[in-house]
């Protein structure tokens, strides 16, 4: 039995971001739709390292295609010139439980994640929205980008990190794909001023305060994914409309996992997941006014659809290497 293995630069290769957000988006749709297997992700916590590893597995059952991603975080990984994801994906055959592809999910990881942003943004932020704000300067905060730019046609981007320095790479990086300026600016509370807001850091402790969000602003709230963390105010989601991609897995470590556990707010508070907004089961966004939040945890439904659009399109192109496993 062969296995096909695709490394890094053959998944980029035939990866873009509007045919993931389509492939992504399916995939909500099946799991609002109830047609999805799969389980919360499953963590091991390595304390002393600042760092965790996550087993995500997923079927979905109408496109019959599944597998499993295995993927770190370790904030501390760029120090020792290392990502701070990386990730690997195994896609099975349904039919025998057989490995039919193994390729690496640390950049499919980032696209990914950006495709969901820019779908709730289609789905959650005012159409006329022109401003967006990001928070955070790394490889999550471009691919957000770039997704959005599928979406929406902005007329200024303001961008903040920890260093002034990150954020100008940013802008060197991102100005082919952002067809408008790009505005670093010193403090969130001035990234704050705008109609869509994405935050994209590792933080344990909200850094983004109620007062500075105004009325009408959608927010992406990407960095919170593991127990403990959260980038939002809580006041800020008891007046907002929450959205998250998937119930059990952002109780346990979405941006509303510390704000449940403080009793900020409760179950009963969380609006809806997005796959339920995207096949019309509950209303997205009903004013002008209102504010709504994303709330990403990164699903498995998501990597497992990515992957088959990436192993279909390495099989089509010849690309890949053929491992012999017995």
């Amino acid at each position: 039995m062969e296995v096909l293995w695709l490394a890094q630069e053959e998944v980029k290769s035939v990866m873009d971001m509007s045919s993931d957000m389509q492939v992504v988006e399916q995939a909500f749709r099946q799991h609002g739709l109830g047609r999805v297997q799969m389980p919360p992700k499953s963590y091991l916590y390595y304390t002393a390292y600042n760092g965790d590893l996550r087993t995500m597995p997923a079927y979905l059952e109408e496109e019959n295609i599944t597998g499993v991603k295995i993927v770190n975080v370790h904030p501390g990984n760029p120090a020792r010139g290392l990502p701070t994801v990386m990730a690997l994906i195994v896609l099975i055959s349904p039919e025998t439980g057989t490995p039919i592809a193994v390729m690496d999910g640390t950049y499919l990881t980032d696209v990914r994640t950006g495709a969901a942003g820019g779908i709730a943004a289609k789905y959650l932020a005012r159409k006329d929205s022109k401003i967006i704000g990001i928070v955070g300067a790394g490889n999550q905060a471009k691919t957000q980008l770039e997704a959005l730019c599928k979406v929406f046609e902005p007329e200024l981007v303001r961008i903040t990190s920890r260093t002034k320095e990150s954020s100008e790479q940013f802008i060197r990086e991102m100005a082919g794909i952002t067809p408008c300026e790009i505005r670093y600016e010193d403090s969130i509370e001035k990234v704050c001023d705008c109609d869509i807001l994405v935050t994209t850091t590792p933080t344990r402790k909200p850094i983004v305060k109620a007062q500075w969000i105004k009325e009408g602003t959608h927010i992406n709230a990407i960095g919170a994914d593991a127990v403990g963390k959260e980038e939002l105010d809580p006041e800020l989601l008891i007046r907002s409309k929450i959205i998250v991609d998937d119930m059990i897995q952002a109780l346990h470590s979405g941006e509303v996992n510390v704000p449940l556990s403080k009793h900020y707010i409760s179950e009963n508070d969380i609006h809806a997941q997005l796959g339920e907004v995207i096949v019309g089961l509950k209303p997205g966004r009903t004013s002008e006014e209102e504010i709504t939040i994303f709330d990403s945890t990164g699903l498995a439904i998501q990597d497992v659809a990515s992957a088959h659009l990436v192993y279909e399109r390495a099989v089509n192109k010849g690309l890949g290497m053929k491992v012999k496993m017995f």
